[in-house]
C-alpha cells in the first residue's frame, strides 16, 4: 500500500491501493473512534459503491446513515449544503462523529464544508472515486460551495483525517470524467516536473493509476505543507483555473471542470508565449498532450472550427462572457477576470474592428486585457461619464445593444 503523509494544520495519510474500499471502516477506525458515520454521496456514485461502503463501516463498528443528492456541479450550492446540515442535526450527529465523502470533487467539497461548519467542526474522511478527486481535490483541505456570483465562493480550509483511495473505483468512470482527471494530472506535470510529463506522454494514465496518483499527491503535499492557506506558492496549483472557472460558469456548467481547466491552461500558456515568458515549444508540447488525451484547448465560436479532435467530444465550447453588472459603472462588462475572482476596481473594455487593435479605455483602472468586438467599427469611449456609457454603446453597436449581448463575437485582445 502506498502511503503519503500530509503535514498541515491536521496531519493525515493518503492511502492508495487496489481494494481499499472494502477496508474503509478498518482504516478509518485507526484515526477516528467508532461512533456514527454519515456517508455523503451523489446518487450516481452511491448506487455503485454505497452498499459496499456501508458494510465496510458497519463491520468496523460504525452506525451509518447516508445522504445523497443529484450528481453534478449544479448541486454544489447553499441549498444542498443546508440539507446536509439538517440531515446531520436530525440524526443527532456530534463533533466526535465523522462525515465520509464518497465521490468526486463536488461531493468532497460539499461534504467537507458541512463537516467543517456543523457544530464548528466534526470528523471528516475522503473516499475519492474519480481520478480528479484522487489526484487533487481530496487532498489539501479546500472545501466550498458555489454561489450565483461564482464558483467556490463560500467555503473553508478543513483538512480530512484520512484519504482512502481505491483505484478500482476508477474502472466505472465515464470516459469524459477520466479525461477531466487527466487535465489535472497534466497540470501537475507542467508545474516543474518534466520527467513526469514525459511519463504521461509515453504511457496512458489508466495504465499507471497508482503511480500517477502518488506523484500528484506528493507534489501537492510539498506545496500544501509550505502554503496551506493559499497565500503564495499554493496559487501555482490554480494553473488554468482562473480562465477555466470563467468558461465553466459561462457554459452553465455544461462543460466539466477538467475540460475547462484544459482550456484555461492552453489560454494562459498562449498569453505567456506572447509576452515572452515561455517558449513556443512549451505551448506546442502542452497542446499536443492535451489533444493526445482528448481534451479541448480553446473555446469555440459559432460557425468556427473546433480545436478538439473529433474523438474527444462533439459539444461546443462557448466563449466565456460576463453577465453581471460592473461594480464601478453602469455599463455591462464583456469579461471579468473570473467569476470566482472578481476585480475590485472595475474593469476595462475596448471595442475595435479587425484593423484597429488600439485599446480604448472605457472606465476604471483595472489592468485586464481588453475585449475586441470582431467586425464592429471602432468606438471611442474615452471620457465617457457615468450613466452615458450604456446609451453610447447601444447607439454605437445599434442592434447589438452593448458588449454583454454579443458574447459570441467577443474575444480576448492580449
Amino acid at each position: 500500500m502506498r502511503s503519503i503523509h500530509i503535514k498541515a494544520s491536521r496531519e493525515y495519510d493518503v492511502l492508495v491501493e487496489h481494494g481499499l474500499l472494502d477496508r474503509a471502516g478498518e482504516l478509518l477506525r485507526e484515526v477516528s473512534a467508532p461512533g456514527m458515520a454519515a456517508i455523503v454521496s451523489d446518487d450516481t456514485v452511491y448506487a455503485l459503491y454505497g452498499e459496499r461502503t456501508i458494510k465496510a463501516l458497519e463491520k468496523a463498528g460504525y452506525r451509518v446513515h447516508s445522504f445523497t443528492f443529484p450528481a453534478g456541479e449544479g448541486s454544489k450550492n447553499l441549498s444542498t449544503y443546508a440539507d446536509v446540515l439538517h440531515f446531520l442535526g436530525e440524526h443527532r450527529f456530534s463533533r466526535s462523529d465523522v462525515v465520509v465523502a464518497l465521490g468526486g470533487g463536488v461531493v468532497g467539497d460539499l461534504a467537507g464544508f458541512a463537516a467543517a461548519t456543523y457544530q464548528r467542526g466534526m470528523g471528516f474522511a475522503q473516499i475519492p472515486t474519480t481520478l480528479l478527486a484522487a489526484v487533487d481535490s481530496s487532498v489539501g483541505g479546500k472545501t466550498a460551495v458555489d454561489l450565483p456570483t461564482g464558483k467556490n465562493q463560500a467555503g473553508s480550509f478543513y483538512q480530512p483525517c484520512i484519504v482512502i483511495c481505491d483505484p478500482n473505483t476508477l474502472e466505472t468512470l465515464p470516459e469524459e470524467q477520466y479525461r477531466c482527471g487527466c487535465a489535472e494530472i497534466i497540470k501537475y506535470s507542467m508545474l516543474g516536473n518534466a520527467a513526469f510529463f514525459e511519463e504521461l506522454y509515453k504511457t496512458p494514465v489508466r495504465e499507471q493509476y497508482e503511480h500517477v496518483i502518488e506523484v500528484c499527491v506528493q507534489m501537492k503535499r510539498d506545496i500544501v505543507g509550505a502554503d496551506e492557506y493559499d497565500l503564495g506558492r499554493r496559487r501555482t496549483l490554480n494553473l488554468g483555473h482562473t480562465f477555466g472557472h470563467a468558461v465553466e460558469q459561462c457554459s452553465d456548467f455544461s462543460l466539466l471542470h477538467g475540460e475547462t481547466v484544459a482550456i484555461g491552461m492552453a489560454t494562459v500558456t498562449r498569453a505567456a508565449v506572447k509576452r515572452g515568458i515561455c517558449g513556443e515549444e512549451t505551448l506546442a508540447r502542452l497542446l499536443d498532450i492535451l489533444h493526445r488525451y482528448g481534451l479541448p484547448t480553446e473555446t469555440g465560436y459559432p460557425n468556427s472550427t473546433s480545436s478538439m479532435r473529433p474523438s474527444s467530444s462533439t459539444r461546443r465550447f462557448p466563449a466565456a462572457r460576463c453577465t453581471s453588472s460592473c461594480r464601478k459603472r453602469s455599463v455591462r462588462c464583456a469579461w471579468r477576470r473570473s467569476p470566482s475572482k472578481p476585480c475590485a476596481t472595475g474593469c476595462r473594455t475596448v471595442a475595435s474592428d479587425e484593423k484597429n487593435h488600439h485599446a480604448r479605455r472605457a472606465h476604471g483602472t483595472c489592468a485586464h486585457p481588453g475585449i475586441q468586438i470582431a467586425g464592429a467599427p471602432a468606438a471611442d469611449l474615452r471620457g465617457a461619464r457615468r450613466g452615458e456609457d450604456r446609451g453610447r454603446l447601444r447607439r454605437h453597436f445599434r442592434r447589438y445593444r452593448g458588449h454583454g449581448e454579443v458574447p459570441e463575437r467577443a474575444r480576448r485582445e492580449n
